[in-house]
């Protein structure tokens, strides 16, 4: 059986209730081996859902094949205030792809247009808060481990995770970056 093409196109607000979806089937499976029970209890109800606002921004993807979203991902502008402020850096975003659908290329392929569309962007580096699951798969495409983190979520749970980062300095822009929606705050997914 030959897969069909694989389209990767910007998300919008019609897409996010199969995006939630898949989230919710593939995080608990794809996390699984690199989590203890307790913090998928705990932190897969609070990161297995979409985020709105992500389908506004015009840098959040779909990966479709046959009709299907088969992957989610992008990046958004550094949201980060005060004296923290990064112009020239962009936060990758929510990333997954369907566990029945892994080692396929399409999270590479939805990497490939957020590096696009960041650097036309004039964004320079990307930072990632990875699952420890996700961390080969960063790696492979270029990111280094700056440090292990928690990711705050509600009062008392946290998930742990690993800040990487990538340079786009040599990476060439090509084409207008789609824009829209508020800014994201720091936190937001």
């Amino acid at each position: 059986m030959t897969a069909g093409t694989l389209a990767i196109e910007v998300a919008t607000r019609g897409d996010l209730s199969e995006v939630d979806a898949l989230l919710a089937r593939a995080y608990p499976a794809l996390l699984k081996p690199d989590y203890p029970p307790s913090v998928m209890m705990l932190a897969l109800p609070l990161i297995a859902r979409a985020n709105p606002r992500l389908f506004a921004c015009g840098t959040y993807y779909v990966a479709r094949r046959d009709g299907e979203i088969v992957g989610a991902g992008g990046w958004t502008p550094s949201a980060r205030a005060g004296p923290h402020v990064r112009p020239r850096v962009g936060d990758v975003r929510h990333v997954v792809t369907d566990q029945r659908h892994t080692r396929r290329g399409i999270g590479r392929a939805l990497m490939a247009r957020a590096f696009e569309t960041a650097a036309a962007a004039g964004i320079t580096r990307l930072e990632a808060q990875a699952t420890r699951t996700a961390v080969p798969f960063y790696r492979a495409l270029g990111f280094t481990v700056l440090r292990p983190t928690e990711v705050p979520l509600r009062p008392g749970i946290v998930f742990p995770a690993v800040i990487m980062v990538r340079s786009l300095r040599d990476f060439p822009s090509a084409g207008p970056v789609p824009t829209g929606g508020p800014p994201l705050r720091p936190g937001s997914t």
